[in-house]
């Protein structure tokens, strides 16, 4: 039986581990504050696909009570992953996985990469290489997470859509770990390919929040009104022009035209974005690690954004505000 902890394990993390559970799998969930309490008292509700479940979990919010796990799967917003990777580091041995459930570009992103940047920390997602350093790249699997979660209340997970994880080696290779990590999450119920060019596949789901996140905090709009008013829809498809560019410039594929992009973001419709929704509840917003970051490999790599430089000093004023915002 494989050991899984999840780190972070609110709307996204609470799913997985819920599911991975429910599988069979050893899981601890490494959680905080009421949510962690009402867990330990009552379990871990899922509220998915029409069905309730209740499920005893182990779960504390001291890395030191678990004994180093098979996999860590962390689901953190991107700007927490600095102050929380030593405690993320207790949890992991030399054999242990680390996944990545992590909007925008990961910290990890050059590591195995040749070329002028291989090696090379992300300074927007990992200031000073202290992520890199205390949670080794060779020890991680990308993950895309495409599902919709919401904690209704602490203890209560509602599972709204979605049930797709994209895996990956930074290598691309079909590993023995990766595989046991696949099968895994397909016991648990969800689609969790191990895909050779995950770095794709997080810039293509980058490539859509690095402009419409931002817009949707500026402006207070929805998915639809971003992607169908003409003024609004240039502003983001400007940014997505200059996002590809730069995720060609290290090595990206993209596989969709920009406009499809678009239009599937906008049949959304009236969705607010992680980062609005964010800002309207006065917490830390993902700015650099989903614009931030592409405008820095930019700056690496002699891509020129001004659209995407624009709204980035906007937003983060914006946020600087509203409190969302540290530096």
């Amino acid at each position: 039986m494989s050991k899984v902890a999840i780190f972070g394990a609110g709307a996204i993390g609470g799913l997985v581990g819920a599911k991975l559970a429910l599988a069979g799998a050893d899981v601890t969930l490494i959680a905080r504050g009421p949510h962690l309490a009402a867990v330990r008292a009552e379990g871990l509700t899922l509220i998915s696909g029409g069905e309730t479940h209740v499920i005893p979990i182990k779960a504390t919010d001291d890395p030191d009570e678990a004994d180093p796990q098979d996999y860590v799967i962390v689901t953190l917003k991107a700007h927490s992953l600095t102050v929380a990777a030593p405690a993320i580091a207790k949890l992991m041995g030399p054999k242990t996985v680390l996944v990545t459930g992590i909007n925008g570009v990961p910290y990890w992103y050059f590591h195995g990469l040749g070329g002028p940047l291989g090696g090379r920390h992300i300074e927007s997602v990992d200031p000073g290489g202290v992520i890199w350093h205390t949670l080794p790249p060779g020890q991680v699997i990308g993950a895309v997470v495409y599902p919709a979660a919401e904690v209704v209340r602490p203890g209560v997970i509602e599972h709204t859509y979605g049930d797709r994880f994209s895996l990956g080696e930074p290598d691309g290779s079909r590993s023995e770990r990766g595989e046991i990590l696949s099968k895994l999450m397909i016991q648990a119920g969800f689609k969790a390919p191990l895909r050779p060019g995950i770095r794709d596949e997080i810039w293509v789901k980058l490539w859509g929040n690095l402009a419409f996140n931002p817009l949707s905090a500026l402006t207070g709009s929805t998915l639809d009104r971003l992607g169908t008013r003409p003024e609004l829809r240039a502003i983001i498809r400007a940014m997505m022009v200059e996002g590809q560019a730069v995720g060609q410039s290290v090595g990206a594929k993209f596989g969709i035209d920009i406009d499809k992009r678009i239009d599937g973001a906008a049949e959304v419709g009236a969705h607010k974005t992680s980062m609005l929704q964010d800002l309207e509840r006065g917490r830390p917003m993902e700015i650099d690690a989903l614009l931030g970051a592409v405008v820095e490999l930019g700056r690496l790599t002699g891509v020129v954004t001004p659209a995407c430089d624009l709204v980035l000093a906007l937003v983060r004023e914006r946020a600087r505000l509203a409190g969302c915002y540290g530096e």
